[in-house]
């Protein structure tokens, strides 16, 4: 039995809540997940889990085997980069993950930046607005945006970012530009699936929380589509504050119903902070940190 990998294994299924789920992140089979687990349990003679069709539940013994897989694991992870030398140099491969968007407009230039800068590091950005788990997949830092839930992760925040209404020029000409909540029901819309329901839009009416009802002429899932359709003056958009700044700036849409903006949401970089860090690790924290504060604070809207 490879005991190091049975130990990762059984650590992503309780991580993951379940065998299904953790079969997906390490793109393995639930056959294979659950065959695997069976004879770590067997090795051990104990079980881990308490199982059931709708949850999957650690017992007694296996809280105390999950809390020193843990400590083992990332023992031999610190030792393994201190040998390969992460901690006397920065060098080796970084692995960043960042929404896609705010990826290509403000992590990929620091992060060519960050390349000359240190020739010894390689970096992996991968760009999904999937959250990624860092743990499980390895990833040294991420870019997050929105509120981050009470965990063991370590946040350096950069700045914010607003949830804007938009339209062109155009459009406000012809439909009138909606000064109040009430008036925007009235108004053709175009709703990122992601970032809003296309049947209601929520914003803050003094310190009140309000769903507004919307017609949404178009659905769409990406914001870059929903911003060329506002452009080309389908309807008022609700996108983010950095996706939107070139168009405002430009003059091609307007800012809309400022006052009722939802808090903004704050972006940070997070890593897992367990042990020493590696120099890779630390070196970009230093270097991105007050550059990506920078770009943020730049976008002037």
């Amino acid at each position: 039995m490879d005991r190091l990998g049975s130990m990762a294994l059984f650590v992503t299924v309780a991580e993951a809540g379940s065998l299904s789920a953790a079969g997906r992140g390490l793109g393995m089979p639930l056959a294979t997940v659950s065959r695997r687990l069976s004879d770590l349990e067997r090795h051990l003679g104990t079980r881990l889990f308490n199982r059931s069709t709708r949850r999957l539940e650690l017992t007694e013994a296996g809280r105390s085997y999950l809390a020193a897989c843990r400590r083992i694991l990332e023992e031999i992870e610190e030792a393994e980069q201190s040998a390969a030398g992460e901690y006397s140099q920065a060098r080796g491969e970084l692995v960043v993950t960042a929404p896609i968007v705010f990826g290509r407009l403000h992590v990929l230039p620091v992060v060519v930046d960050f390349l000359a800068a240190y020739p010894e590091v390689d970096v992996r950005l991968t760009q999904s607005d999937t959250l990624r788990r860092l743990v499980e997949e390895h990833i040294d830092l991420a870019v997050r945006i929105g509120h981050l839930p009470d965990s063991s992760m370590v946040a350096t925040r950069v700045g914010s970012i607003r949830r804007v209404a938009c339209a062109s020029p155009a459009y406000l000409e012809a439909h009138g530009e909606p000064k109040t909540l009430q008036e925007l029901s009235a108004h053709h819309c175009v709703t990122v699936e992601r970032l809003a329901l296309p049947a209601a839009w929520t914003f803050m009416e003094g310190q009140r929380e309000i769903a507004v009802p919307v017609r949404s002429r178009l659905t769409i899932n990406t914001a870059e589509a929903a911003i060329d359709a506002a452009v080309a003056g389908v309807g008022i958009a609700r996108v983010l504050s950095y996706q939107v700044a070139d168009a405002v700036r430009s003059g091609v849409l307007r800012l809309i119903l400022e006052d009722f903006e939802p808090e903004p949401w704050p972006v940070s970089l997070v890593h897992t902070g367990r042990g020493l860090l590696p120099l890779k690790l630390r070196a970009f924290l230093d270097f991105a940190a007050p550059r990506l504060k920078a770009r943020l604070a730049g976008l002037g809207i």
